[in-house]
C-alpha cells in the first residue's frame, strides 16, 4: 500500500490543432458516449444567439430508473449498453455463455442498481416498455446562464488564434477556463503577499457569455451546440469562443470503447477552442489507467 500511495496518479492530456474542412478532422471519429456536462463560453457576447438558445432549449431529456436488475439490460436487445467480453462466440444471444450469464445475474447476483438513461429521437418506444415496470423519473438537462464583466484573460486575445501548441500551455488554458466556468477569481493582486516581483498587466474581457448544461447528454446534442457555435462565429465579429465536455466520472468507458479507469483521477473530458476560419484547437484529458485517446 506504501508503495501505491507513493506513486503520483498519471494525468494525460493531449492537445492537437485541427480544422472542420479537413479530412481527418478528429472530431468527427472521437466523441465521448456518457456526458453529463458541457460549458460554453462566448467573450464579447451578451446574450446567447437565438439558434443556440433553441438548442439548448430542446435537449433530450433523460430518465431515472430506480432499483432496475442488471439482467433487464441484457433481455432489451434495444439498450445492449453493456461489455461482458462479447466478442467471445459464446457470448452470442440464445448460446451457452449467454444463457449462463444471464441465469447468474437473474439467480444468484440479483445486482439492481439505479440508472440514468436516454434514448435519441424516435427510439424510446422500448425504453418506454422498460419504465413501465419500474419507479422512474423524467428530468431535462439543466441550462444556466451567466453574463460576465470585466473577465481578466490570461492570454492576449490575438494569441489564441496564432500562437502555436508550443508556446501556447494548454494546462494554463485549461485552468482559466474552469475557473471561469465554475464562478472562481483568477486575480491574485500583488499586494496580498511577499513579493518582490510585479506581476504582468492581463487582458480584460470587456463582457462575456457563460453557459453550462448539465445532465446526460447525447453526442447528438452536443454536435448540434457545435454546429451552432461554428456559425456564430461566423456571423459575429467574436475572435474565439470554447466549448469544454465533461464525460461521467465513474463512466465505464472513455474514448471509444475504452475502459475507463476511476480509482484514482477519473479524468474525462475534452476542450475545444473554437476560431472563425473554422480551425480549432483541441485539448482530450484522461485519467491515470487510462489509455491515451486514439
Amino acid at each position: 500500500m506504501a508503495t501505491e500511495l507513493e506513486r503520483t496518479p498519471r494525468c494525460l492530456l493531449v492537445s492537437e490543432r485541427s480544422g472542420f474542412l479537413q479530412e481527418n478532422n478528429r472530431l468527427l471519429s472521437q466523441q465521448l458516449n456518457f456526458n453529463y456536462k458541457v460549458s460554453v463560453l462566448l467573450p464579447d457576447c451578451g446574450s446567447a444567439p437565438s439558434h443556440l438558445d433553441a438548442v439548448l432549449d430542446g435537449l433530450n431529456p433523460f430518465y431515472l430508473i430506480r432499483d432496475l436488475p442488471v439482467h433487464e439490460l441484457l433481455e432489451t436487445p434495444s439498450l445492449q449498453v453493456v461489455s461482458v467480453d462479447l466478442t467471445d462466440s459464446r457470448m452470442a444471444p440464445g448460446g451457452r455463455g449467454y444463457q449462463r450469464l444471464l441465469t447468474g445475474l437473474k439467480s444468484r447476483l440479483q445486482l439492481k442498481t439505479d440508472f440514468l438513461l436516454t434514448h435519441p429521437p424516435g427510439g424510446g418506444a422500448s425504453l418506454q416498455v422498460l419504465l413501465s415496470r419500474y419507479d422512474w423519473s423524467e428530468h431535462r438537462p439543466e441550462v444556466s446562464r451567466r453574463l460576465l464583466t470585466d473577465v481578466c484573460c490570461p492570454l492576449m486575445t490575438s494569441d489564441l488564434q496564432s500562437c502555436d501548441l508550443k508556446s501556447c500551455d494548454p494546462h494554463h488554458l485549461l485552468e482559466w477556463l474552469g475557473a471561469v466556468d465554475a464562478n472562481i477569481s483568477c486575480e491574485n493582486a500583488s499586494s496580498s503577499f511577499l513579493s518582490s516581483l510585479c506581476c504582468p498587466d492581463p487582458q480584460t474581457v470587456t463582457s462575456a457569455l457563460s453557459v453550462s448544461v448539465s445532465g446526460l447528454l447525447l453526442p447528438e446534442d452536443l454536435q448540434r451546440i457545435l454546429k451552432q457555435l461554428r456559425c456564430h462565429l461566423e456571423q459575429s465579429l467574436s475572435t474565439w469562443a470554447s466549448l469544454t465536455v465533461h464525460g461521467f466520472v465513474d463512466s465505464p468507458v472513455s474514448w471509444g470503447v475504452s475502459e475507463h479507469g476511476v480509482l484514482r483521477g477519473g479524468e474525462n473530458f475534452y476542450s475545444l477552442l473554437l476560431f472563425p476560419d473554422q480551425t480549432y484547437r483541441i485539448h482530450l484529458g484522461t485519467g491515470a489507467e487510462d489509455t491515451c485517446p486514439p
